[in-house]
């Protein structure tokens, strides 16, 4: 496993769930100057820097991009996957072709959380599973061919009203003809929504593909009440072997919350 830090690079979503902020060059070297192996980031769209900075900055401080995140798509652009208007959800899915891209040519996977959208008075449950399917069917063949893979996250209720737990999202990820999909399991959003985590990740293994490393108030891990124990075990029984990544506020402040991360990562998996 690799432990990975967050970098959002979007000034304008201050507050929002990531360690390190705006600076591409300044976050990568206290990435690696904290510990850490992998970071993941959050941009406005496909490009991090000026062309060739992203990749000479990863290698210089022996870093892997651990994934990208496509949320700013619904954020900042009010695209999703599940729209009722279908050229929304064409603009949707090019956005997250365009970031599979991105992430491929670093080896990196891309991200569907908030993008993914929910049902409404204007689109019921069962049009938006369709539409869904449809994109994830199309986006995970894209990433396959990129030689990486797609990760599908599901959210909380508070959130989206598709999927909000990792079993479910299991199930209808195996109705799906592509093998380019996995599910992120975010422990934020399963400490709301699972009875056990560690069963569920037991169960769901097969589908494990990336982690957010989060307490139960999304604060960095040790903030919170959410037994981490366990779910660790569970994910070195399952094999995995992918990014165990910090998606939490940063409090009390981004170098507090990135060492308060590194501790708990090497308590747990080291």
């Amino acid at each position: 496993m690799k432990p990975c830090l967050t970098l959002s690079l979007v000034p304008s979503l201050h507050g929002g769930p990531w360690i390190l902020w705006d600076d591409l060059v300044t976050g990568i070297r206290k990435t690696a100057e904290y510990g850490f192996s992998a970071i993941e980031l959050f941009t406005e769209g496909p490009s991090a820097g000026v062309p060739g900075e992203l990749q000479r900055l990863l290698q210089e401080n022996n870093l892997q991009l651990g994934a990208v995140g496509t949320g700013a798509g619904k954020v900042i652009k009010g695209l999703t996957l599940t729209d009722s208007d279908p050229s929304i959800r064409r603009n949707a899915q090019n956005f997250v072709g365009d970031m599979i891209e991105f992430g491929a040519e670093h080896g990196a996977p891309a991200i569907i959380g908030s993008m993914q959208g929910s049902s409404n008075e204007a689109a019921n449950r069962e049009e938006c599973l369709k539409w869904l399917e449809e994109a994830l069917e199309e986006l995970g063949e894209k990433s396959r061919k990129a030689g990486t893979f797609l990760i599908y996250e599901p959210l909380n209720r508070y959130e989206t009203n598709l999927f909000n737990r990792f079993g479910d999202a299991c199930e209808f990820l195996d109705g799906l003809q592509t093998n380019g999909v996995s599910l992120l399991a975010d422990l934020f959003h399963m400490n709301i929504e699972e009875e056990d985590i560690a069963q569920s990740l037991t169960e769901g293994s097969k589908y494990v593909g990336h982690v957010h490393f989060a307490d139960s108030n999304r604060r960095p891990v040790g903030c919170g009440h959410t037994e981490i124990a366990p779910i660790a075990r569970a994910l070195t029984d399952i094999g995995y072997e992918g990014c165990v990544s910090a998606e939490a506020f940063d409090w009390p402040d981004p170098e507090t919350a990135a060492r308060q991360t590194i501790n708990s990562y090497r308590k747990y998996f080291s």
